[in-house]
């Protein structure tokens, strides 16, 4: 009987610590970066069959691992200075008792999954994995963090913006300029996201003395050059659309932008700061999830 207790004590203990480390995966986050790569999945699909349909649960899965190896890289490179931001603090790994070790090791079994997972569908997926992953390590590991070097953080984010998508992509077909160029649509809007959002950290970020474009140029310069990718962007799809490169049904892009633009100037008339731009992110990121439900949509026309 002891022995039948102490070993449901074990695992109980297993189990605590388990969802305890699991807890230290952004998966809000995560989940909102799925909609790149599964676009790009669902425009090189064709036609769908039962194997596909496995391929893109398989896919799905290899994708969050993935996504989540970036982020949780991302946060074991910046506890040290996300305990001194009051805004994230309470969400660093070790103020739930959690061992850097220990998150360490998860984000290493994260990408090992997640590349064994896209191992059978040959070299071009399993390439453009380990890209996002060399991209995610030149910004947040220690060694280069260039997170903190202006310019070159966008850049990175519009090269990985493009890689996601192109990853998904490349499950059904081989890569093409079509892709490349639908592909530019989702590197822009990461890029503005990512603008946007060091606009909404700039303070947080100098008082750590983070050098990103915000701290280097300014909140408001930030994220008025973030607002100008997202015109950008949605200028793009509009253009791919006219021209078929897209289905057409997604010029109603048109259509929504003004809605973008009017939360943007709200934004900008109330001051730049935390508050504001959170609740801006918030409304963009759904208007955005709306267009790619239109999107999956418009590739089974």
């Amino acid at each position: 009987m002891a022995a039948a207790e102490t070993t449901t004590g074990d695992r109980l203990w297993i189990a605590r610590r388990t969802l305890r480390l699991l807890s230290c995966i952004r998966f809000d986050e995560v989940l909102v970066l799925q909609g790149t790569p599964m676009l790009g999945a669902l425009f090189s699909l064709g036609s769908i069959t039962t194997n596909k349909c496995l391929d893109i649960l398989v896919f799905a899965i290899a994708s969050v691992c993935l996504v989540a190896h970036v982020f949780v890289l991302n946060d074991w490179s910046g506890a040290m200075t996300d305990l001194r931001d009051p805004n994230r603090a309470e969400g660093v790994f070790t103020a739930k008792g959690v061992s850097g070790r220990a998150v360490g090791i998860l984000c290493i079994s994260l990408l090992a999954v997640s590349l064994g997972l896209l191992a059978p569908y040959g070299m071009t997926p399993m390439c453009l994995a380990l890209a996002l992953a060399a991209l995610s390590a030149l910004y947040s590991a220690p060694p280069f963090a260039m997170k903190g070097v202006p310019i070159a953080s966008s850049v990175l984010h519009i090269a990985g913006g493009l890689i996601h998508f192109l990853l998904g992509y490349s499950l059904f077909r081989p890569l093409n300029w079509p892709s490349v160029w639908t592909g530019s649509f989702f590197a822009l809007m990461f890029a503005a996201g990512h603008l946007t959002h060091e606009a909404r950290d700039c303070d947080s970020d100098n008082l750590n003395g983070i050098q990103t474009n915000a701290v280097r140029f300014g909140a408001a310069r930030n994220f008025v050059t973030g607002a100008i990718l997202f015109t950008a962007a949605d200028v793009l799809l509009f253009v791919l659309a006219a021209n078929g490169v897209v289905p057409r049904v997604l010029m109603l892009v048109a259509a929504v932008y003004p809605l973008h633009l009017r939360w943007m100037i709200e934004t900008w008339n109330a001051g730049p700061g935390f508050q504001t731009i959170t609740r801006l992110q918030q409304r963009y990121r759904t208007l955005y999830a709306v267009m790619g439900v239109a999107m999956a949509l418009a590739t089974r026309i």
